[in-house]
Formats: C-alpha cells, structure tokens, sequence
C-alpha cells in the first residue's frame, strides 16, 4: 500500500518482506526447520536464565554476564522469528512501516548489545585468570551491574541513532525488502533519495564498535595466553583454558558473520549472501550459546543435574 504525499512523490506505509526463499516447495520444509530452531532457542535460554538463577554456586559474575547473554540472544532472536515464521505460511508478508522501523530498532539495541557483553565476559576472564587475587573487589556486583547496564546503553545509542537516521530518509517505493528482517542494508536499497551518508554512518558505526570490542577480546585473551603458560600444572592449564573456550566459540561464531554483514557498505555487498551470513548470527548463535556453555561447562552439568535430581524427588 502506498499513500499520496505532497507532490508528486508517494510514501510507502507498508513493505513485503520476501524472506528467505520464494519457492513454494520449501515453505514448510523451512517453517518446520526454523520452528524447531526457534523453540530450542527458547527453551536452552529460558533454561539457562532459571538454572542460574535458583543455584547459588552460580551467583558468580561469569554467570551473570551469561545469564544477560541468554536474555539478549532470547529477546533478538524473538524480534524477528515469529514474523519470519508466519511469512513460511502466509502469502500476505507485508508489514507495517513502523512494524518494519521498530523491528530495525529493537534488533540492532540488542544484537549490539551482545557485542558489548563479548567484550564484558572476555575482560571478565581476563581478570580471573590473570588478576585473581583481585578479582573479587574489582569484579564487585555493583561494577558487573554497571558494566551490563553499559552495554545495553551502548546497544539503545548506537540503534536510536542509526534509526533514527534511517527514518529521515523518504521512501517513496518499490517496498519490497530481499531479506526475512528489517536490516539496514536491505532498507537502504529502497531509498528514493541517496543514501551515501547513511552507508558512511553504517560503516563508522559499526566498524568502531566491532574493531573497539575485538580489540577487548584480543588484549584480554593475548594477556591470558601469557597468564596460562605460566601455570606450571597441566591440569591448571587445562582449567583456565575450559573457562575460556566456550567463549572464544561464541565469539567466534558471533563476530565473523556479524562483521562480514555489517560493516560493508550496502552498495558493495550482495544482499543474497547477507540472509545467509545473518542466519548464523541471528538464528544459529542463539541456539548454540546455552548449548555451548551448557555441555562444555562442568558447573553448569553439575547444577543441571542437582536441579533435575531435585524436580524428581520433589515430584
């Protein structure tokens, strides 16, 4: 649908989003695959927020940080998981400008989110291992509430203000989006007027929070490095190096195809290969981090087992 404007430009009031594919065969094969994708996301979540909560032993600032990872990767992978999922069954897959800018909103507030609180958990790690002995003051619970509460500061500026530089841009149609989700890319690309300026923003932007965050990680697990090889016992090696690896997976699987779809300027990158690269970082990575931390971790097995052992008895 698109409205009469001043003139003799149109505004449009809806856009369509294509998804990720338009062959009728796929719909439901896809819808069930997501589907099933989505209910693990929320339930390995979920599970992994009132594990930490209900075990003392796990009131330790590690978990903290990963108990507001699991609520960042439970809330960004619901901004847009339902939708994606109606749109599998539905032939009608408009949806409302201000659906479509809130969508934008919420998703980018919370997946820069997540890249603050990467960098949380590996300055975290770093002043385990190699500050213990002043971990516990420096690592308080008044700092990691601050740190938390920074990052999701960092994560509403950086999406209020790319946003809302979005918004004044006039789109006056086609409205039809190449992707299953309000990005910027996509959304550039339908703009009437020139989006150069909003390319650099996305860019300068992005490229700064990524570049300061890896740099974080990199320094932490660089002076980590240094730390554990100085540990004389291998099974004191082989205990600092298992608090680290699960992170180091999830920045892994995170950072890369995060970094390859948003740090490219929207005229140079195939909006083709950016559905896929989002699909790890948006989709896949919420599913495996409480996988991850889960299966890896020997405290997190313990709990696990203490709380289902408990339940069983109870019941």
């Amino acid at each position: 649908m698109i409205n009469m404007a001043k003139g003799n430009n149109t505004m449009v009031t809806q856009f369509i989003l294509l998804g990720l594919t338009d062959k009728p065969e796929l719909q439901l094969p896809l819808f069930v695959i997501f589907l099933m994708i989505y209910l693990i996301t929320l339930i390995g979540n979920l599970g992994m927020v009132t594990l930490i909560r209900i075990t003392p032993q796990l009131h330790t600032p590690m978990y903290f940080f990963l108990c507001n990872l699991s609520v960042v990767d439970l809330c960004y992978s619901s901004v847009f998981s339902p939708r994606m999922l109606i749109g599998f069954l539905v032939e009608n897959k408009a949806i409302p400008y201000s659906a479509c800018f809130a969508q934008h909103f919420s998703f980018l507030a919370f997946v820069t989110t997540e890249v603050f609180l990467l960098a949380v958990m590996a300055y975290d790690r770093y002043m385990a291992i190699c500050v213990p002995l002043l971990y516990t003051m420096s690592m308080s619970k008044r700092v990691c509430i601050q740190l938390v509460a920074g990052s999701y500061l960092g994560g509403v500026l950086n999406s209020l203000t790319q946003t809302c530089c979005l918004l004044q841009l006039p789109f006056c149609g086609p409205n039809v989006i190449n992707h299953y989700f309000c990005d910027t890319n996509p959304l550039l690309k339908l703009t009437c007027s020139d989006g150069h300026i909003n390319e650099i923003l996305l860019v300068t932007f992005n490229g700064a929070i990524s570049m300061s965050v890896l740099l974080i990680i990199i320094l932490s697990y660089m002076h980590i490095l240094f730390c554990i090889l100085r540990i004389r016992s291998a099974e004191g090696r082989h205990k600092a190096f298992s608090t680290c690896a699960s992170h180091l997976m999830t920045v892994t699987l995170f950072y890369v195809p995060a970094g390859l779809s948003h740090m490219q300027p929207g005229s140079k990158y195939s909006l083709e290969m950016e559905k896929v690269t989002a699909i790890f970082y948006t989709i896949i990575v919420p599913m495996l981090n409480p996988l991850i931390y889960s299966l890896r971790n020997k405290e997190v097995k313990e709990a696990l087992r203490k709380a289902t052992a408990n339940y069983i008895f109870v019941s």
